[in-house]
C-alpha cells in the first residue's frame, strides 16, 4: 500500500495519466475537424503524426534521468503546462505550421508526463506495483476514451476552439495537484554514478523489458488503428459497428486492469505476462483469419483482454528490478516502446495495402509470440536472482 503521505500525491498521478490519455486520442478525434477548418491535404496529415509522436519519444527519453536527478515535481509541472499551452495554440491555430508546432509540443509534454507518472506511482508502491500501474492503466483508458466522447456530444454546440480551450483548463487540474502534493525526495541530489548508471543500463534485463513492450505497444497501436478499417473493408461491418467493436476492444482492456489492480496479486507478474499473452496470441490469429463477423467481435474483446495487463505489469517488474534508477530505466523502456507503437502500424500499412486488411493482424500475432517468449527468458532470469550487472 502506498504511505499515507502520499496518498494525495497517488490521486494526482492518476489526473495526469487521465489527461495523458486525452493527449494520446487528441489528434485522431480532432483530425476530421481540422480537414475541414485548415484545408490540408490528407497525405499532410502524416506529419502531423510524426511531429507529435517524434517529440513525444524525445521526452520519453530525457524525463527519466531528470526526474531521478531533480525529483519528479518540476518536470510534472513543466509537463502540463505544456500541454495546457499547447491545446490553447492548437485552438488558435490557423495555418498547418502552427498545428506542427503545437502538436510537437503537445507531444513533448505527454510523452515527460507519461513516463513521470508511471515511474513516480512505481517509486510510491514499492509493495504493491503491479496492482498501482495496472490501475494507472484504466485511468489512462478513460482519458483516451474521453476526448471522442466528449467532441461527439458538444462538438456541434460549443464548436472545436471552445472544446480545445476547456481540455487547457482541464490540465491545470493535475498541475494544481502536483503543485500541493507532497513529494519524494530527489533519489540523486549529489549527482549521478557514472558508474552504477553504466550498471543499469548495461543490464540485459532492461533491454529485454524494452523489447518486450516495443512489442506491446506496437500489438496496442496496431490493434487500435485497424481494427474499425478491416472490420468495415473484409468483414462487412457498418461504420457504427465496427465502431461498437472497437470500444469493445478498450472497454475489455480497461475491464482487465481494473481487475488485476484488485486481483493480480494473488499472481506473479511473470506467470499475468505469460497468461496474457497466451490470450492475445490466439485472438489476434483468430482475427486474422476469421470470417465471421460475430467471431471477429469476440476476438478483438479477447484480444484487449489479453493486452490488458502486459504493459503495467512488465514495467512493476521493471520498477522492481530498477528502484534506484526507475526514472532512468523506465526512460530507454518507454523510448523502446514509443518505437515500437510508431514502426507496427506502419508496418501493418505495408501489408495490408499487398495482402489485405488481415494482414495488419499477423503483427500483433508475431508481437504476441514475441511477448511469450520474452517473458519466459525474463523469468528465468529473474528466477535465477542475477543481480543488476556491477559496475567495472
Amino acid at each position: 500500500m502506498v504511505a499515507d503521505r502520499y496518498r494525495g500525491l497517488e490521486f494526482s498521478i492518476y489526473s495526469g495519466a487521465f489527461v495523458f490519455g486525452i493527449v494520446m486520442s487528441a489528434l485522431g478525434a480532432i483530425l476530421p475537424e481540422l480537414f475541414a477548418t485548415i484545408g490540408f491535404q490528407k497525405a499532410d496529415a502524416g506529419g502531423l503524426f510524426l511531429a507529435m509522436n517524434a517529440t513525444m519519444l524525445a521526452s520519453s527519453v530525457l524525463f527519466g534521468p531528470v526526474c531521478d536527478r531533480f525529483g519528479f515535481r518540476g518536470p510534472l509541472l513543466v509537463s502540463t503546462l505544456l500541454i495546457a499551452g499547447a491545446f490553447g495554440a492548437l485552438a488558435g491555430a490557423g495555418r498547418y505550421g502552427s498545428l506542427m508546432v503545437s502538436l510537437g509540443a503537445l507531444g513533448f509534454g505527454g510523452g515527460a508526463l507519461n513516463g513521470g507518472t508511471n515511474a513516480l506511482l512505481n517509486d510510491i508502491n514499492p509493495a504493491r506495483r503491479q496492482a498501482a500501474l495496472n490501475r494507472l492503466g484504466v485511468f489512462f483508458g478513460c482519458g483516451a476514451l474521453f476526448m471522442p466522447f466528449l467532441i461527439g456530444l458538444l462538438l456541434a454546440a460549443a464548436g472545436m476552439r471552445a472544446l480545445l480551450f476547456s481540455l487547457a483548463g482541464l490540465t491545470f487540474v493535475p498541475f494544481a495537484l502536483f503543485l500541493t502534493s507532497r513529494f519524494p525526495a530527489a533519489k540523486h541530489v549529489s549527482g549521478f554514478s557514472s558508474r552504477e548508471v553504466g550498471a543499469v543500463l548495461g543490464d540485459p534485463l532492461l533491454f529485454l523489458f524494452g523489447f518486450l513492450l516495443f512489442f506491446q505497444s506496437g500489438n496496442e497501436f496496431t490493434m487500435g488503428g485497424w481494427t474499425s478499417t478491416h472490420l468495415a473493408q473484409s468483414l462487412g461491418f457498418s461504420t457504427r459497428a465496427a465502431s461498437f467493436a472497437l470500444t469493445g476492444y478498450w472497454a475489455a482492456m480497461m475491464i482487465g486492469r481494473l481487475a488485476v489492480s484488485k486481483w493480480g496479486g494473488r499472481i506473479a507478474s511473470s506467470s499475468l505476462v505469460l497468461g496474457s499473452a497466451l490470450v492475445a496470441l490466439p485472438s489476434c490469429l483468430g482475427l486474422s483469419f476469421t470470417g465471421r463477423p460475430w467471431m471477429a467481435s469476440v476476438t478483438v474483446a479477447l484480444a484487449g483482454l489479453g493486452f490488458a495487463a502486459i504493459f503495467p505489469t512488465t514495467l512493476a517488474q521493471a520498477g522492481a528490478r530498477f528502484e534506484r534508477y526507475s526514472g532512468t530505466a523506465f526512460s530507454l523502456i518507454f523510448g523502446m516502446a514509443l518505437s515500437g507503437g510508431m514502426s507496427a502500424p506502419w508496418l501493418a500499412g505495408r501489408l495490408t495495402q499487398q495482402h489485405g486488411t488481415a494482414a495488419a493482424f499477423w503483427v500483433t500475432s508475431f508481437g504476441s509470440a514475441s511477448i511469450l517468449v520474452l517473458q519466459l527468458v525474463i523469468g528465468r532470469m529473474l528466477r535465477m536472482r542475477l543481480p543488476v550487472a556491477e559496475p567495472v
